[in-house]
């Protein structure tokens, strides 16, 4: 006799499934992730405790998927890399942004992730009642920048005649060229805010 569908769950059979029914934009719940796995609700709790811990067991099987290793490298290594694997995660998965944002992480591997960054920023020199408020801009810019990749290929069409915004989407890229563009200026000018936020905060040279 065949053993019984329960005993093939796992929280990575259970992860991949979750992500698999956000992705399609179905409704998400327990109930629903139980049909698409095909085993009841119970069986399901057997391995998870409820909605927010499905959410938290896709969280940390995505970081890990697009995160393999620890970031390691200098302040600026670390925040660049960060955003860059952040972004391309939030454009796969964009559906997934309003079910983690109102979820507390708990996830070890992804608190590592955290961890690595906010450390490297302490190390770097930034003052350490500054580095959370940084890892909270650098999260909104990688996800911010996630969604606008995933967004559609022309952002604006304007119906009527404007005094620059037209001209300049006529003249400029759409599509991936224009987020992967928009993204590369963005990131520029947060590595270069840092950059001077830092300097700013360095104590004064005694020498001068």
């Amino acid at each position: 006799m065949p053993r019984p569908r329960q005993a093939l769950l796992s929280p990575d059979v259970i992860a991949d499934a979750a992500m698999a029914l956000i992705d399609s934009g179905s409704p998400f719940g327990v109930n629903a992730l139980a049909r698409r796995l095909g085993v009841t609700a119970s069986s399901l709790y057997h391995h998870v405790d409820g909605h927010d811990a499905i959410i938290e067991l896709v969280r940390g099987r995505l970081v890990r998927r697009y995160t393999p290793d620890l970031p390691r490298g200098t302040w600026e290594e670390i925040v660049e890399r960060t955003v860059r694997l952040q972004r391309a995660m939030y454009a796969g998965h964009p559906a997934l942004v309003p079910l983690i944002v109102g979820k507390t992480i708990t996830d070890e591997g992804v608190i590592e992730q955290y961890d690595v960054l906010a450390t490297a920023l302490v190390e770097g020199g930034f003052p350490r009642a500054d580095v959370l408020s940084i890892v909270a801009v650098i999260d909104s810019f990688a996800l911010g920048f996630g969604l606008d990749l995933a967004s559609p290929e022309n952002i604006w069409e304007p119906e009527n005649d404007t005094r620059t915004l037209g001209a300049l989407i006529a003249d400029g890229p759409s599509g991936r060229e224009r987020s992967d563009r928009a993204f590369e200026v963005g990131l520029a000018v947060l590595l270069d805010g840092l950059r001077s936020r830092l300097a700013a905060s360095a104590p004064p040279d005694p020498e001068h």
